[in-house]
């Protein structure tokens, strides 16, 4: 059985910073990618970034980029995203998923990746 298990969301202030982790089961993350992903309530789910399979190679959308780092540590089945300066527009249910496609970029559709997570709530308030 795959799960996929989020942690790490909480309320932090403007500024702050936070680590999300995907912890990953009943599959070998080496053959998968990840993403992390993230919807607020009345938007649809975005992809925020991704880190791909064979090469690691990651990708960010632009509204995180130098913000946010991805990062995978198939030792431990484990995906983390280091969020820093967050930002009130951050505010969102926060996801991780995994695929087994060959190669993922922002822009790849969602319905592509086959795992879910529940999901962590990060808010970001004064």
């Amino acid at each position: 059985q795959v799960q996929l298990v989020e942690s790490g969301g909480g309320l932090v202030q403007p500024g702050g910073s936070l680590r999300l982790s995907c912890d990953v089961s009943g599959l070998s993350l080496d053959k998968y990618a990840i993403g992390w992903f993230r919807q607020a309530p009345g938007k649809e789910r975005e992809t925020i970034s991704c880190i791909n399979r064979n090469n690691g190679e990651r990708h960010y959308a632009d509204f995180v980029k130098g913000r946010f780092t991805i990062s995978r540590d198939n030792t431990k089945n484990t995906v983390y995203l280091q969020m820093d300066n967050l930002k009130p527009e951050d505010t969102a249910v926060y996801f991780c998923a995994a695929t087994d496609a060959f190669k993922v970029v922002i822009s790849t559709p969602l319905d592509w990746y086959d795992y879910w997570g529940q999901g962590t709530q990060v808010t970001v308030s004064a």
